[in-house]
């Protein structure tokens, strides 16, 4: 069976659907496909992570995560009002516990002021404690902008958007072959389906870096998943947190520690953390995925980032261990906190990408040939920043169709 369309995207994520979704209110006439391996939108990273809309306090300014972040909550929050999805602006503090990470703050501050972050300001230990009374910290940014919203929520109505324009969604429609020529692409699909398309977006997330190798394009990057684990306090310990409570990330990392972040079901969840795992959809630690794994080994970067960054690499094997250790970390800034507050909640996976240089990498990265554009690195804040960095990709794409 064969199919034709003038757009085919790659993934059913927030993203895939924000960038369908964008074509089709520039161009309502176009032909858009969106290809989905799974069931159902958002199955992996846009409904296993935090639910933060982040505000960009942390990008590096210039950077495109700096640009989207900023844009894309904005984005984000008039969405949500406008399709009347619960979203909420409960602020975000990250609380510096030692003088040692008074210096990352300033700069976490300098970056947050350059990339044009809403209503951001330093606040003393007193205002920690009048904004969160049950945390405790020497300094604080304090960011009014940040907040919670049901990421499925959104990709569920982006979805529904897509129809309702014209557009076709093809569940169990996983991508095989992808092979570029003058007048498009042809992608291989299930039972010896292909679709021709004068483009092709791909969103696909942890499979990024596979589907680019398909379409001719360099293996470094390569996807190494980082699986991250959730808790969740228990229903009377909740009132331990109003808004999103983080640590002072280390800025060589691209993560960003243990954090406190109430959800829109009044629930609070407490991590995530983040642990090299043996497969591309470890959302059970034990699960091994015989290619993911070799994927993973046989990458010389994996080994060059393992050998830079084996002390953090330890200590995230201890807090996946031990529930104690997930707690102090969190104990650090709500000191009240203690093991038994919490129960296990969900884990995601993270697609980071890896440099063969071990670099670990941070912003977003695009690339694109004749008739395809990929998004070859979409961590966090990707969902925050979908709505604009789809724009991006359709003014990529745009002269590619028809």
């Amino acid at each position: 069976m064969s199919g034709s369309s003038e757009l085919a995207v790659v993934g059913a994520g927030i993203l895939g659907l924000a960038v369908a979704r964008e074509i089709l209110l520039r161009r309502p006439a176009t032909r858009v496909t969106v290809l989905e391996q799974t069931d159902h939108v958002g199955a992996h990273q846009t409904s296993h992570n935090s639910g933060v809309i982040h505000a960009g306090v942390y990008y590096p300014p210039g950077s495109l995560k700096a640009q989207m972040c900023v844009e894309g909550a904005a984005r984000m929050y008039d969405y949500c009002e406008r399709n009347r999805i619960e979203v909420r602006r409960i602020g975000k503090l990250i609380i510096a516990t030692d003088r040692s990470e008074l210096p990352r703050l300033e700069e976490i501050e300098r970056r947050a002021r350059q990339n044009g972050v809403p209503g951001v300001r330093r606040v003393g230990g007193d205002e920690i404690r009048e904004l969160e009374p049950h945390a405790t910290g020497i300094a604080a940014l304090h960011s009014p902008n940040t907040g919670i919203v049901d990421f499925r929520a959104v990709s569920e109505r982006l979805a529904e958007d897509v129809r309702e324009a014209g557009g076709e969604l093809r569940f169990g429609w996983e991508v095989g072959d992808v092979h570029e020529h003058g007048h498009g692409v042809r992608l291989g699909g299930p039972a010896g389906e292909t679709l021709e398309a004068s483009a092709a977006v791909f969103c696909a997330g942890l499979w990024a870096d596979r589907l680019a190798v398909r379409a001719g394009a360099s293996p470094d990057p390569r996807i190494v998943p980082f699986r991250g684990g959730y808790e969740r306090l228990r229903p009377e310990r909740a009132r331990l947190v109003r808004g999103l409570i983080y640590p002072v990330p280390d800025p060589a990392l691209p993560f960003l520690g243990v954090h406190l972040t109430p959800q829109v079901n009044d629930e609070v969840l407490v991590g995530p953390s983040a642990l090299l795992v043996a497969a591309r959809d470890a959302y059970r630690l034990a699960r091994v995925r015989p290619r993911d794994l070799l994927d993973t080994l046989t990458w010389p970067g994996t080994w060059r980032m393992a050998a830079r960054w084996w002390r953090p690499g330890l200590h995230e094997l201890r807090m996946a261990a031990s529930r104690a250790t997930f707690a102090a970390a969190a104990a650090r800034y709500v000191p009240e906190l203690q093991p038994g507050d919490m129960v296990p909640a969900f884990a995601g996976v993270r697609a980071q990408t890896v440099a063969r240089d071990g670099r670990l990498i941070d912003d977003f990265v695009l690339s694109s040939t004749d008739r395809t554009v990929h998004v070859r690195n979409a961590p966090s804040p990707a969902a925050t920043s979908s709505l604009a960095l789809a724009a991006r990709i359709v003014d990529a794409v745009e002269g590619r169709i028809g």
